[in-house]
């Protein structure tokens, strides 16, 4: 349909699947430029050990009236998707044959721009839940640590046009987070689909 290349990465406790060119060069050009200016892009504070901070990125949080989501302290309640969301999570839908009734949208500015470790396992989105992650724009470094085994480590880039797909019980046994970077860097985002209250 795209192009595309699928690689398992293997990962033992949970799975992992990247796509490169799930969207073609193009086509994914032209889904930066329109989600950049689509979305409603917000700075938002979270709480980490009691101390509320700012998240070093943009965010926009975007589902179906149900899909209200809380982490790190924060309560999301849901714009209804764009147009070009809908577009999105349709293509997605049909390659995995999946659900997803949201959207966690980030935009990262530059490289200072980043996402700390955490894992996706908040009760709203069941005990394995299925994360598509498309990225557009710059292409930054993933990182995963294993909770328990500290000598496991990936760290998986995600070209412009990616689709990483997380899933099983990846979220029980793995962190991961997307470092700040010393290189000068552009925008970056990123949208991960979720199906949330389960």
């Amino acid at each position: 349909m795209f192009g595309k290349e699928a690689i398992d990465i293997p990962v033992g406790d949970g799975s992992l699947l990247l796509v490169t060119g799930f969207y073609p060069l193009a086509e994914a050009n032209q889904l930066l430029k329109t989600l950049t200016l689509e979305l409603q892009w917000e700075a938002k504070a979270i709480k980490i050990f009691g101390k509320e901070i700012m998240q070093p990125r943009l965010v926009a949080w975007y589902g179906e009236p149900e899909a209200v989501y809380t982490y790190s302290g924060t309560t999301f309640v849901p714009h209804p998707f764009s147009p070009t969301l809908l577009k999105i999570k349709f293509d997605i839908e049909q390659y995995l044959n999946a659900d997803f009734n949201s959207a966690l949208a980030n935009l990262y500015r530059h490289g200072q721009d980043s996402m700390g470790w955490h894992s996706d396992d908040e009760k709203e989105l069941g005990s394995n839940p299925l994360i598509a992650s498309i990225s557009l724009g710059e292409e930054r470094v993933f990182k995963l640590k294993h909770k328990h085994d500290k000598t496991r480590k990936l760290d998986v880039p995600l070209p412009h046009g990616s689709l990483l797909v997380m899933g099983g019980q990846l979220q029980h046994y793995w962190q991961h987070s997307l470092p700040k970077s010393a290189k000068v860097m552009g925008p970056r985002i990123n949208l991960t689909f979720r199906k949330v209250g389960l």
